[in-house]
């Protein structure tokens, strides 16, 4: 069987909903909303190719008034779950997608993402009300990574393929229509996972790992190209692109950016070649990738449109993934950086590059923040994510406090949920 079903990433076989759910600690009153997570989890019976490939299912819990009303896991039930071919007489078909990669909340609606396809609408509740292109506006892929500006509440977003043009910019108001839509030149098809925004500038990764027909129906079709090249853009928010040219690596994940007299500061997540390589292996089913070390560091790019120079840094070579912040202010200085490492929460002060590590012993998922109303500083909140017994035994959902990484609350979920990617807190209004 395919390292991508066993252990910590075995798939669950049906959805069920519990109520009542035990609770350690004490939530807090201000948590009352609902966390989403999304991953893959193909139907039984089925090899998807690749972890990126399983079907999409949502992990719900719903908190009001310190207690943990219900867990609910659903699946995305796309046109594909449904048996849609991906291929149609027209070309692609954006909604016979697996919606497996994130779960976001834009103008009221709920959405599904995988940067495949159209985003699938979802109710509260997990139902899914169904594919959107935004009135026919939509004509591309939806990255799973949108960038809401916490300022305009506009989503920055992109969509990418393998037929030109193949990268498209889109912008939706905070009014969830979409105004904006141009295309991006980039010389070949590249599978550009993430991307960043600034106040007045959006970050674009054009990396090298690209495309390839031969292996459509195979797994996932993208490989690294040495010949690719990789460079960084950074576009004026309705103007052209300035291109730097950075050493040759892969990002699937930024943390912040944002503008520093002028010039562009990037935190992410750094692959080099030989680390990707290993990493691309484990998760086409070579190893189990939930078991071992992604190999990984913090990573920092300093570009100066006014030069046209880039300045490379290596912030922490420890094996970490899944960054996060206090997203009240994406695009804007910050200070703090949450990720995830094989059995720890890892908190960096990048102004200083110090970071705090709780060891949990178990498996965590990617650690959201969730920022206190009243708070003072930019640290003040709490951070959410769903953790696993390492023997693939129980999960629950862990709440610590952002400042201290301190135990908050836990609450123990009804059943084991397979390591996926990301998730969201739904605030009630």
């Amino acid at each position: 069987m395919p390292a991508y079903l066993e252990g910590l990433l075995a798939p669950v076989a049906d959805e069920i909903e519990a109520v009542s759910l035990p609770v350690t600690g004490e939530l807090p009153a201000e948590l009352t909303g609902r966390y989403f997570r999304n991953g893959p989890n193909p139907l039984p019976g089925q090899d998807p190719g690749h972890w990126f490939g399983g079907d999409g299912m949502i992990h719900g819990v719903r908190i009001r008034d310190g207690h943990a009303d219900w867990y609910r896991n659903r699946w995305v039930k796309t046109a594909k779950l449904a048996g849609a071919q991906y291929l149609t007489d027209n070309g692609l078909d954006r909604t016979a997608v697996n919606a497996n990669t994130n779960v976001i909340r834009h103008a009221g609606k709920i959405f599904a993402l995988v940067e495949s396809g159209f985003p699938y609408e979802m109710t509260p509740e997990l139902d899914t009300v169904g594919p959107c292109d935004f009135g026919g506006r939509l004509t591309t892929a939806m990255t799973a990574h949108p960038k809401e500006d916490p300022v305009t509440g506009d989503l920055h977003f992109f969509g990418y393929g393998f037929m030109p043009p193949y990268v498209t910019y889109h912008r939706l108001s905070a009014t969830g229509e979409l105004v904006e839509s141009r295309d991006i030149d980039v010389p070949g098809a590249t599978m550009m996972h993430d991307f960043s925004i600034t106040e007045n500038y959006v970050i674009w990764l054009d990396l090298p790992l690209a495309f390839d027909f031969e292996l459509v129906g195979k797994g996932m079709p993208y490989q690294w190209s040495d010949s690719y090249g990789a460079r960084i853009g950074v576009m004026p928010k309705g103007g052209e692109v300035q291109w730097f040219d950075v050493d040759p690596c892969y990002v699937f994940h930024v943390g912040n950016a944002y503008e520093d007299q002028g010039r562009i500061v990037l935190d992410a997540v750094r692959y080099s070649r030989g680390k990707f390589t290993e990493l691309w292996g484990q998760i086409s089913g070579e190893t189990n990738p939930a078991a071992s070390a992604v190999g990984s560091g913090l990573y920092r790019w300093i570009l100066d449109p006014a030069t046209g120079k880039v300045v490379e840094e290596l912030r922490d070579d420890r094996d970490i993934e899944f960054p996060s912040f206090n997203e009240e202010h994406l695009g804007r200085p910050s200070k703090f950086l949450y990720t995830v490492t094989d059995n720890a929460i890892v908190k960096y002060d990048t102004d200083t590059g110090r970071s705090h590590v709780n060891d949990l012993g178990k498996s965590p998922g990617e650690a959201e923040f969730v920022r206190k109303q009243d708070a003072k500083s930019e640290d003040e909140g709490w951070l959410m994510s769903i953790v696993t017994e390492q023997d693939g035994g129980g999960s629950e959902l862990l709440v610590l406090d952002a400042q201290t990484l301190g135990f908050t609350a836990s609450i123990t979920l009804p059943r084991r949920v397979p390591a996926g990617f990301h998730g969201n807190w739904l605030p009630d209004a």
